[in-house]
């Protein structure tokens, strides 16, 4: 599986293949247009409810993934849905937060390739 994540924020490139938001929340002052969004895909990202509890703070992180794994498990038809997506060929998971390391969508593409229980 051809799968990397990347700022929202940073331009489209070629290499990114199809390019999919899979936050909750349209990202702050982006246009659409700039986004260069194929798919937005609210539907996988963590609940708002998670999204604040975890407010992004690295010292959550372990605790967050495995909540946000057990979202994913109880949501199977969005994660099939994104799984047919990348099934398309190489994706490229867009996320706003600033942390390239601790963001959902970081959290999203480990659970992807089987590397969160």
């Amino acid at each position: 599986m051809s799968l990397h994540i990347k700022r929202v924020y940073e331009p489209a490139e070629t290499k990114d293949g199809q390019r999919i938001l899979v936050d909750r929340i349209w990202p702050r002052g982006l246009t659409k247009e700039k986004a260069a969004v194929d798919t937005w895909l609210k539907t996988v990202a963590p609940t708002t409810e998670l999204r604040k509890w975890f407010n992004h703070d690295p010292a959550l992180w372990a605790e967050f993934r495995a909540r946000y794994a057990h979202e994913l498990d109880a949501n199977p038809e969005a994660v099939k849905q994104l799984r047919d997506l990348i099934k398309a060929g190489k994706t490229t998971l867009l996320f706003a937060a600033h942390d390239p390391a601790h963001n959902n969508a970081a959290a999203l593409a480990d659970y992807l390739n089987g590397d969160l229980p």
